[in-house]
């Protein structure tokens, strides 16, 4: 009788492949993946082939090492830096000022589309700006906007 932790049919490889992949929805490092794959293809060797259990193990590993460096040398993204929630990401957005801006001063406007989060904000400007006219965001300066007429 075969046991699964000494002798695997080649179906307990590919449920485990199967459940490695599926974790990877759970531990989205997409690292999992390649053990799964490599799992995968192990359940197909066995298929195709008579491979003792070490056998089985070096090539699980073999494969999970060779996906994995594939994978970080050749596809991995490098040096991407998430533009999710950084200051600058909503510069150049349209409003409206709703309170005045005096020259280097602080004044109020809102936004239709919100700026990091919010739709109005204190803003500043290097020159007057009029209630009600148009703006754009040029700069993230803490917790309020610089902004510039239209």
């Amino acid at each position: 009788m075969n046991t699964l932790l000494t002798d695997p049919l080649w179906w307990h490889w590919m449920a485990f492949g199967f459940l490695l992949i599926g974790a990877e929805i759970i531990v989205p490092s997409f690292v999992v993946i390649w053990f799964g794959i490599s799992a995968v293809i192990v359940s197909i060797f066995m298929l195709l082939f008579d491979i003792s259990f070490a056998a089985q193990l070096f090539w699980w590993i073999f494969f999970s090492v060779v996906l994995l460096y594939i994978w970080f040398k050749k596809y991995k993204p490098k040096n991407v830096v998430p533009k999710v929630g950084q200051a600058d990401e909503d510069l150049g957005k349209e409003g409206v000022i709703i309170q005045k801006v005096p020259a280097h001063g602080r004044g109020r406007a809102r936004f239709e589309v919100p700026v990091l989060g919010s739709s109005e904000w204190v803003v500043t400007a290097d020159e007057e700006i009029e209630k009600g006219a148009k703006v754009i965001t040029v700069e993230t300066l803490g917790n309020m906007l610089k902004v510039k007429k239209i």
